[in-house]
């Protein structure tokens, strides 16, 4: 007597692993989307913070995306480890996904608020009236976002 594998998982079983099927399909992607937001004068905001991220030869580095995840990675792991136990005890791997999208998204905000960067040169204060760096007009911290796609797609 043969025992197929489909007469020993359970309905949950079965659930969990199309759970996990499409959990391994799709990924979440947290930044700035190009094309998405824009400044006032048409300035891509996705440009803005590569600017800011890398720097360029009149702004300095301040690299708040990496330092989202490097100043965060114990508080990172333990909240993947309650997401591990959230996708076992029945959460879709959807709201897994977007609960994971706006974590991230919330440090990323947190690190353009609260990060120690390079001061803004004189010339900047004096233009925009503060010497705080990546904040001007507050619309780069408010495109932060995250989209949910398919894994390996290129859009």
């Amino acid at each position: 007597m043969s025992v197929r594998i489909t007469d020993t998982v359970t309905a949950d079983g079965r659930k969990f692993q199309k759970m996990l099927k499409e959990l391994a399909e799709k990924e979440v992607r947290v930044g700035f989307q190009h094309g998405k937001a824009t400044e006032e004068d048409g300035t891509d905001i996705c440009d803005i913070a590569a600017w800011n991220e890398l720097g360029t030869v009149h702004i300095p580095a301040r690299p708040f995306l990496r330092m989202s995840v490097d100043d965060n990675t114990s508080k990172i792991k333990s909240f993947l480890q309650e997401k591990r136990k959230d996708l076992v005890r029945g959460v879709s791997a959807e709201q897994v996904l977007k609960e994971i999208g706006i974590f991230q998204k919330d440090l990323i905000q947190e690190k353009i608020t609260d990060g120690s960067f390079a001061p803004n040169a004189a010339s900047t204060v004096k233009k925009k009236g503060s010497s705080k760096p990546l904040i001007d007009t507050g619309r780069m911290r408010q495109s932060v976002n995250y989209e949910i796609k398919q894994k390996g797609s290129g859009d």
